[in-house]
């Protein structure tokens, strides 16, 4: 890694250390658009672009272990990724539920007028109107046109009773967007693991509670009744310009 990109990590990190620790969580959210131009400046340039914010970049900001971070909007590869393959497939229409959305995603969403988004956050940490246990999602059944559950799944112990309730909410054809971190061969999950160090070790995070595999959570979601296919992103050319990472796997559930 270049040593600039070190140091602008860094600097991104620091001052974002910095406004967690004396601005209220609020008032964060409400003005953090602006908090970002601040920072954005000398990342502008016609080289790069953030399809979410429409900001032309220099470049993104380089995270570890492999990730690239728009430094207007905050937002990272998947979620761009995220966001035009759900305007590729016509998502935005109908009824929304969203777990734990990034805050970019979040203030797109929620000016989008062909859609009722319901964004959802059980732990208090993201930018949401609503706070859903996703074990029991108290809506009725058959009400959303598309769920969008990323890295969620890894953290819930009961994970059989989330898919359960994600497929029982949805829609008859509607279509339930799923990402975990993934391994090779089998789903590894011990619930004897319950330290935050023990989990680290043992599932790379100190909130997650298993590693999923690609086939693994796919045989989870068909055991409950969704047809799944699984879409794997492989490095393109054009990857570059708009900062998406390759390869990168999504699960696309779909209620029969």
């Amino acid at each position: 890694m270049k040593w600039s990109n070190v140091k602008a990590i860094k600097m991104y990190h620091g001052l974002k250390k910095i406004a967690k620790a004396f601005i209220p969580q609020k008032f964060l959210f409400k003005y953090e658009f602006l908090f970002r131009w601040f920072i954005a400046i000398k990342y502008l340039g016609n080289k790069y672009h953030c399809n979410i914010c429409k900001t032309k970049l220099n470049r993104f900001i380089k995270l570890e272990p492999d990730d690239l971070l728009c430094p207007a909007c905050g937002s990272r590869s998947r979620t761009r990724r995220l966001y035009n393959l759900l305007l590729k497939d016509n998502a935005f229409q109908g009824n929304v539920l969203h777990f734990s959305p990034s805050r970019s995603l979040y203030r797109v969403f929620k000016k989008i007028k062909s859609m009722n988004y319901f964004s959802t956050d059980f732990e208090n940490e993201f930018l949401a109107d609503y706070s859903i246990d996703i074990r029991k999602i108290d809506f009725e059944d058959s009400y959303f046109n598309t769920i969008i559950c990323y890295h969620i799944l890894e953290h819930i112990e009961e994970d059989i009773v989330a898919i359960e309730e994600l497929i029982r909410v949805l829609k008859p054809n509607g279509i339930c967007y799923i990402q975990t971190p993934f391994k090779d061969g089998a789903i590894y999950e011990d619930a004897s693991k319950t330290s935050e160090s023990q989990r680290i070790e043992a599932f790379g995070q100190k909130d997650h509670v298993r590693i999923y595999s690609v086939k693994g959570l796919k045989e989870r979601l068909e055991q409950v009744g969704f047809e799944v296919s699984v879409t794997t992103f492989t490095p393109q050319k054009e990857d570059v310009f708009v900062g998406y990472q390759s390869p990168e796997t999504i699960l696309i559930a779909s209620k029969p």
